[in-house]
């Protein structure tokens, strides 16, 4: 069955979605179905990039970097926490670990993979807050049919700072009520540590290098491969109906694995007797590194 798009609303017509894959946690749906049942009166078109070129066209020290220390996204902001400020000093810091245990039982309880609740400040009044931040994953996986390394890295769509670029070219992000709030998201390395300006900047233009727009009218489906390829959709004005459903596989999808497996074991075989070069190693650590992935 497919599912109607939030992001169809009105309210969220300028918001640009970012470049994403669609995961949760460490689970990955392997293609979906995009169907558009209106098109937008004007923009809301459907974007598209290929992984595997987003992967060797990355600065290769940029992903070096974040290959090397993973990537962390904080998934979830609880920003109603000021009150703890006001709380007597001596008190203060048993308050806040005894709200954060609770927050953290009570979130992780509702969601199917683990989270960590960690304390920060949010927006201009420096507001005390609880961030959820996922587990730490790498940046590249292995296509589970090819075996091909690909960028499957959501920082386009996730980056607060990326997404306050977009909003001065689109207009702000509508973060009205308690719910839109819960659900600002961010980026980060796997150890905690912020990704500098000049990554994101290269992670940003890579990813509108390989971006393909696609202009949906009604009746067209589009059908992606969610590990080969990112998604996004541009701002709209007008009403737009689009839904997704989402799959764990195809028909005859061993006999293709059979076949990529016998055509990669006869590349390799010619690798071995062809002169280095140096792409090859990078891909080679990445290959064995994402293999041990369970998406």
């Amino acid at each position: 069955m497919a599912t109607p798009f939030a992001l169809n609303a009105a309210s969220n017509a300028i918001f640009h979605v970012g470049m994403h894959n669609e995961f949760v946690g460490t689970r990955a749906p392997r293609a979906a179905a995009f169907v558009c049942f209106k098109a937008a009166e004007k923009g809301g078109e459907f974007i598209i990039a290929d992984g595997r070129r987003m992967f060797q066209d990355l600065d290769p020290d940029v992903v070096e970097e974040l290959y090397n220390r993973n990537i962390r996204y904080s998934v979830m902001e609880l920003p109603f926490f000021g009150w703890i400020d006001n709380v007597p000093g001596p008190l203060k810091e048993p308050v806040m670990a005894g709200v954060r245990g609770l927050v953290s039982a009570a979130v992780n309880a509702k969601v199917d993979f683990s989270v960590e609740m960690l304390w920060g400040e949010e927006g201009y009044d420096k507001t005390r807050m609880l961030q959820a931040r996922a587990p730490s994953q790498p940046p590249i996986v292995l296509h589970p049919v090819t075996g091909e390394p690909t960028w499957f890295c959501n920082v386009h769509s996730h980056s607060s700072q990326l997404r306050k670029q977009r909003e001065s070219i689109y207009g702000a992000e509508r973060f009205e009520d308690g719910a839109s709030q819960i659900n600002k998201s961010d980026m980060f390395f796997g150890d905690d540590g912020d990704i500098s300006e000049k990554a994101l900047k290269n992670m940003d233009e890579t990813t509108y290098k390989n971006t393909r727009y696609v202009k949906m009218t009604e009746g067209d489906v589009v059908l992606l491969d969610n590990y080969k390829c990112m998604h996004g959709r541009n701002v709209f004005e007008g009403t737009r109906k689009h839904a997704v459903a989402w799959f764990e596989g195809f028909e005859g999808e061993e006999e293709v694995k059979q076949m990529v497996a016998k055509e990669m074991n006869g590349k390799a075989d010619k690798r071995r007797s062809a002169p280095s070069s140096d792409q090859r190693p990078r891909i080679s650590v990445y290959h064995q590194k994402a293999s041990t992935l369970s998406y």
